[in-house]
């Protein structure tokens, strides 16, 4: 497998972790996405999108978007599971991921950041009030998911890293990047805390990989 990658974007940080969760460790490509390698003919020609993560598997199917990624890996190489066995479980996790990654994520992403600044002209405070305005509308709402449900343990659903972790993670230090108060949101802290202390999460971080900056 081939997994191309940037050291800081959050979707390409989930399917790290996930790769790590499972074991798996494929050859890297970076591509520099404040430098815009990512417009280039050659990675254009993997990914139309213009994004990463891409992931070529041992087949050479070019995968595109994490989510999809990630529930390619739990397909096939299901140890150990990141989704629960029972469909009830399966929902839920799916719903705290797509929470971050189809509410909050997208808002907050490179190419909006970017329109915000070079085209409609915001200023560096009001981009920086944008960021934050959506990971806190984003994490009231998870942080009373996660409080209120039983199903939440030591991470978001039950005592083994799921879907939603691998979401989650990214996004907590995104939040802490930009310096986003997380005191109001103290089961999202501590199930952070419980996922960074494992070597799956820690070792995917931005600031451990060979492309950091």
């Amino acid at each position: 497998m081939k997994l191309y990658d940037y050291f800081r974007s959050s979707a390409a940080y989930r399917v790290r972790i996930a790769l790590n969760l499972k074991g798996l460790a494929p050859q890297r490509a970076f591509v520099h996405l404040a430098k815009g390698e990512q417009l280039s003919g050659e990675y254009l020609s993997v990914n139309p999108q213009g994004l990463v993560p891409s992931l070529v598997t041992d087949d050479g199917d070019v995968l595109s978007q994490s989510l999809a990624i990630v529930e390619w890996l739990e397909e096939t190489h299901p140890e150990p599971p990141l989704l629960p066995p029972d469909p009830a479980g399966r929902a839920r996790v799916r719903a705290l991921a797509l929470a971050v990654a189809c509410d909050i994520h997208p808002l907050n992403n490179l190419r909006v950041l970017n329109y915000l600044s070079n085209t409609l002209g915001v200023t560096p405070e009001q981009r920086t009030g944008w960021y934050r305005y959506w990971i806190d509308l984003g994490f009231e709402a998870l942080e009373r998911r996660l409080a209120g449900d039983p199903r939440t343990g030591p991470f978001c659903h039950g005592a083994s890293p799921t879907l939603a972790d691998v979401c989650l993670v990214p996004q907590v230090a995104n939040a802490r990047r930009f310096n986003v108060d997380l005191s109001p949101y103290p089961a999202i802290v501590r199930i952070d805390a419980a996922c960074n202390a494992l070597p799956a999460f820690a070792d995917a971080a931005p600031a451990r990989q060979p492309d950091v900056e």
